[in-house]
């Protein structure tokens, strides 16, 4: 034993490690349907091994945590400025009210029970589950004038009121908003979403390898025997079904297979492969004519590619118009992705720049299709490190610039600056996507693991003094973390629904995206059965990154004014 202790402080890089493998196994198990999540868990196993008296160096944690914020700003970037446009001012108002309520309740809880600096900003990265709060309130109270040691008591107190506001905020949250958030707003979630789910089609989703036998698009081979088919071109056949799209991709005329044109006549007899959803082929194929099975004319390629919105023509226009242009033809939309979350293909739905739309067809259509709507996102496994470097180095500079205001500096610090930079970057990517990838695996690595990791390593130094934190205001905390949870998100469900006149399912998808709690946007489109409340969840989510981690000095400047 005392060899493992003494190579753990020796080699605290082995510290760290064993913090993360203990932290995600904690993270993993569940109690019911709620577990404490890889973050909660990694701090948790910080605060166990720390207590053996770990000194790890601050910068190590700096650098995680700088990877995080910029992967943060990079993925909610597109949307973040997205939510700046008048379309999604509702939105807007509504994160502003939420964010701006956990900054003042936080502070008048603190004010009102007599919290440090430190138990302050860990009430509101806790309660409102916005862990970035730990680093930038943590760095600006660095840069306030006390003694040394006064700062370290005040930073160690920050993971011991997360730690207990986080669970107590986010179990509460995930029950909350969908629970009692609809009948505040008297409504069911399930009734609102049968309105509208007769307008898309929602799957349910697959895990790794699977494959749905579902198969929503499909080519099927038909004879041409319908006397109201023959001797007309391909152009006026697709032209005729009103109700649903259907597109002539191949011909067979006696032995010749030819590419379809839009003058190419089709003649009685001859074969032609449709693609259509499957539900055309089952309810309308026949009207052509019998299906035959001819491999030589179905042996085609078909591909599924994720391309990018990057045309200005294409940024703003609803599915409905999209899907009759001809953009569209001989393509379909397989899925919608925003901010890397999936969001649902309705008539009505508003396509983004920075969208990634999942295109399926034959090769020749979506390269077509692809090139008109913006940039073919071909999966490869190298991340851009001149974008991420770069921007990291640009961001530190640009957050290091600092006003005081009340004799307190206030600075984003090269941490906050970090997260400002992701943000243009990301934007920046969603316009110009030919440099600055971050593949999914490399996004996973920056993000999670590099929150994990700072996190660890907030609760391997403030192990020893954590029990002790815990034992002087953990009980207060438990009942403050609760009010300062619920009293904004109450609010915003009120305002969201009453004033801005918002539908039910979007102001709770919108409450969860300003809280940044995935959790309670995965509880809400479970209680609804639909994935609809997800349209409300992305401007919220991009915005309420970035002020809940602005409230981290602003809180500090607040609470240092007032002392």
């Amino acid at each position: 034993m005392d060899y493992f202790v003494s190579a753990l402080r020796q080699n605290p890089e082995l510290a760290i490690f064993l913090t993360i493998a203990v932290g995600f196994l904690i993270g993993r198990v569940k109690f019911g349907s709620f577990s404490l999540g890889i973050v909660v868990g990694s701090l948790l196993a910080g605060v166990l091994i720390g207590q053996l008296d770990i000194k790890v160096p601050a910068l190590v944690k700096t650098i995680f945590f700088d990877l995080f914020l910029f992967t943060t700003g990079y993925k909610v970037g597109p949307q973040f400025f997205r939510g700046l446009k008048k379309d999604a001012l509702p939105q807007l108002a509504l994160t502003v009210l939420i964010c701006t309520s956990c900054l003042l309740t936080a502070f008048a809880m603190s004010k009102l029970l007599g919290y440090d600096i430190g138990t302050a900003a860990g009430l509101l990265a806790g309660a409102f589950s916005e862990s970035t709060v730990i680093g930038t309130a943590a760095d600006a109270i660095n840069r306030l004038e006390l003694p040394a040691a006064d700062k370290t008591a005040l930073i160690n107190n920050i993971p011991v009121a997360y730690a207990v506001t986080y669970l107590v905020g986010t179990a509460v949250l995930v029950w909350y908003i969908p629970t009692i958030g609809p009948k505040l707003m008297r409504t069911n979630l399930r009734d609102e979403a049968a309105k509208i789910r007769s307008r898309f089609a929602e799957g349910e989703g697959l895990g790794q390898g699977q494959l749905s036998a579902a198969r929503p698009f499909d080519v099927r081979a038909y004879r041409v025997t319908n006397p109201a088919f023959f001797n007309r071109s391909i152009g006026e056949l697709e032209a005729l079904p009103r109700e649903t799209r259907a597109f002539v991709v191949r011909v067979r005329q006696n032995d010749a297979l030819l590419e379809p044109r839009p003058d190419l006549v089709i003649r009685e007899g001859d074969i032609v492969a449709v693609i259509a959803r499957h539900q055309a082929h089952a309810l309308r194929g026949d009207v052509i004519g019998p299906e035959v099975s001819d491999i030589a004319l179905l042996d085609m390629p078909v591909e599924a590619l994720d391309v990018i919105v990057t045309n200005r023509s294409i940024a703003g226009k609803r599915m409905e118009e999209l899907s009759g242009s001809s953009i569209a033809r001989g393509v379909f939309l397989a899925k919608l992705l925003r901010s890397g979350l999936e969001v649902p293909v309705a008539p009505d739905t508003v396509i983004d720049r920075g969208d990634v739309m999942r295109l399926i067809g034959t090769v020749a259509d979506v390269e077509r299709a692809a090139q008109e709507i913006g940039y073919p996102d071909r999966p490869t496994a190298a991340t851009d490190m001149i974008f991420v470097g770069t921007g990291i180095v640009l961001g530190g500079l640009v957050g290091l610039l600092s006003v005081v205001v009340w004799g307190v500096p206030l600075t984003l610090t090269a941490s906050g600056g970090a997260l400002i930079m992701g943000l243009v970057f990301g934007w920046l990517r969603s316009i110009y996507p030919f440099f600055g990838r971050i593949p999914e695996p490399a996004i996973w690595i920056f993000d999670t693991l590099g929150l994990s990791m700072f996190i660890g390593i907030v609760g391997l130094s403030a192990g020893p003094s954590f029990v002790s934190g815990l034992q002087s205001s953990g009980v207060s905390l438990v009942a403050v973390g609760l009010i300062s949870a619920v009293l904004p998100h109450t609010l915003g469900i009120l305002f969201g629904r009453y004033v801005l006149k918002m539908n039910p399912l979007i102001v709770l998808g919108a409450c969860a995206g300003a809280g940044t709690i995935t959790a309670a946007l995965r509880a809400v489109q479970d209680e609804a059965q639909s994935s609809y409340p997800a349209l409300g969840y992305t401007v919220p989510y991009a915005l309420g990154n970035i002020l809940l981690t602005a409230w981290g000095p602003v809180l500090v400047a607040m609470m240092s004014f007032s002392t």
